[in-house]
Parts: C-alpha cells; structure tokens; sequence
C-alpha cells in the first residue's frame, strides 16, 4: 500500500455491517407485517361469529367507523416518532367541531347566535386545532417544558372549556356541510375514509423518501445529533404539534358527521384507543421508530376487534379490557420480531 492509498476496512468487517444492516431492516418488515396474522385470525373468526361479517355493508362499517380513529393515530403517531406526547389529541378532537358550530348556529340551538356562514364555522374548526397545536408546541419547544404534564393539562383545560362553552348540552341541528364527509359517498366509501387513507399515504410517502421524514426520525432517535447534523429541531417538532392539531380537528369532524350531532365529550378517552393502535402497529414509544402502514394496520385490527366483539354481543364495558390485553401482547411480538421491547 502507498502513503497515499487510503485504507481498506477488513473484509470481515465490512460483512458483519452489511450483515447488521440486512437484519435491521428485516426487524422493521417484521414488525411492520406482525399485524397481518392477527387481523387473518380475527377475519376468520368474525365469519364463524357472524354471517354478515364479511358483506359489503359491514366491511363499509368498520372502515367509516375506524376513520376518525385513524387521524388521531396518524396525529398521535406522527408526534411518537420524534419522541413527544400530546395527550390533549381527544380534547381538541371534541372542542375545534363544537366551537366552530356554535358560530353558526342560532342561539335557540344552543349556538353564540352569531351564524357566521357554514364555510367560516369550518375553517375556524381547522384554525382552532392549529392553534391548539401552537400553543403546545411554543410550550414544550419554546419553553422546554415537559411534553406529557404539558398535554395533560391542555387535555384538562380544552375539555372544561369544551364543556363550559356547550353547558354539557349536545349540539343537533348542524348545517348539512359538517355531515358531508360522512353522507357524501365515493365508489361506495365515505369522503372520511378516503380522506384517512389519502393522509396515511402522504404521511407513509413523506416519512420514507422526503428530508423531512427522515428528519422526524433523527429527531427522535437523536435529538442533539439532529441538531448537529444541521436539522432544525424545534421547528420542525413545533410545526409536528400544529400539524398534529389539524389532523385532530378533521377527526373530530368525521365524528360530528358519524353521529350526526356534538356532545360535550365528544373524543372522551378516546387517546388510550389512540395510544393502543399506535404502539400495536410499531411506533416506539421512546420516539424515532414505527412506520405508517405499521399504525394503520393498528388502526384496522382494532377496528375489526370492536366490529367483531359487537357481533358477537360482547358488553361493551369488556372492549377496554380486551383493547389493554391487545397492547400487553403486541409488546412481546415487538419483543421477538424486533429483538427489543419498548420501555
């Protein structure tokens, strides 16, 4: 070898990294694809408990049903992966639709009696959840407060002004827009479940090719080696947080035009259901790990779990208990396809 001839990494070397490397990668398929068997399992068993499991109609229910979970874990995920919380995800969720309502609502229905136009009323919906957003990102990232107390007292306060601006009165009567992602129909699905889909696979698209994923995923794994390497940080994790708001707020939405009507608790709760799809579809809770077909499979297994627990009468009292046993066993699948448990 010269002075000038650089030098060379052992062959052994360099295939133990490339060995690593290979493994790594099929640890994330394998988690990615855990869910699979499961949901197979689960269809067969819903056609043995019920005829009408696999028709159109109840195939259409479990879909429209699951979309506005979907958001949410969509929202609640995109924040894991750079290894935040955000608790307040159901307040928002029952609060931005309930709000921007009430601007266009009459006060005989329990409206401000302002009636603002529909279109405003629907804006403000995504405007109160980017504010919301806002609000937390400048206090976890501007002030580097602490994510989790942060989110659970925004959690706190957004749904006792949820319930203070309502009077614990639901809101019927709505304006036929706020229904429309539900009642207006495209190849046989709701505009709420293509809209769901349409935003995991930009999220999917984004998180795997563009800079910007990849900075989501450095920030988690490595927040001051992020840094280092030249990614704004709290920008983008503050932009996360509004972004995750909006998501909320559409989500919320998509209920209003589910139900039909705004109760006073309205996503009530709802973050455990958000959290156990989540963490059964692989986002890592210690940030920086999971990917969005991962989460949506989540979503679709509790979805089916649900559909099929109803089915098959199962009090719904038990669903909560079932959905806490799903979580337990989805961390030793994480532990044996990933070679890690999430702590």
């Amino acid at each position: 070898m010269t002075v000038n001839e650089p030098a060379r990494a052992p062959v052994g070397v360099s295939q133990a990294a490339s060995l690593s490397a290979y493994r790594r990668v099929v640890a994330v398929r394998l988690r990615d694809l855990a869910l699979l068997p499961a949901l197979v399992a689960l269809i067969v068993v819903g056609t043995f408990i019920s005829p009408v499991f696999l028709s159109p109609a109840n195939i259409t229910t479990i879909l429209t049903s699951s979309a506005a979970l979907a958001l949410l874990v969509l929202a609640e995920s995109l924040i894991v992966i750079t290894g935040k919380f955000d608790l307040s995800l159901e307040s928002t969720f029952g609060f931005a639709p309930a709000i921007g309502a009430m601007l266009v609502l009459p006060a005989a229905n329990y409206g401000f009696g302002i009636q603002l136009p529909t279109a405003v009323g629907l804006l403000v919906i995504v405007l109160i959840g980017a504010i919301i957003g806002f609000v937390i990102g400048f206090m976890v990232v501007g002030l580097r407060l602490n994510a989790f107390i942060v989110t659970l007292a925004m959690l706190i306060i957004v749904r006792g002004m949820l319930v203070g601006a309502t009077s614990g009165r639901t809101l019927f009567d709505l304006p036929d827009a706020f229904y429309a992602l539900m009642t207006v129909t495209l190849v046989g699905l709701p505009l709420s479940v293509w809209l769901a889909a349409l935003a995991f696979f930009i999220a999917g698209i984004v998180l795997r090719y563009h800079r910007l994923g990849r900075a989501l995923y450095a920030i988690g794994g490595n927040a001051e080696a992020a840094r280092a390497a030249g990614i704004r940080v709290e920008r983008v994790t503050w932009g996360v947080y509004v972004l995750a708001g909006v998501l909320a707020s559409i989500g919320g939405l998509v209920t209003t035009g589910y139900v039909g009507a705004i109760s006073a608790n309205q996503g009530n709760g709802m973050i455990f259901t958000v959290f156990a799809a989540a963490v059964i579809g692989g986002i890592s809770l210690d940030g920086g790990k999971g990917t969005m077909f991962g989460a949506l499979t989540g979503v679709l297994l509790l979805g089916v779990v649900q559909n099929v627990l109803t089915l098959a009468q199962v009090p719904s009292f038990w669903i909560q208990a079932i959905y806490g046993a799903i979580i337990l066993g989805s961390l030793m699948v994480a532990r044996v396809t990933g070679g890690e448990a999430q702590e």
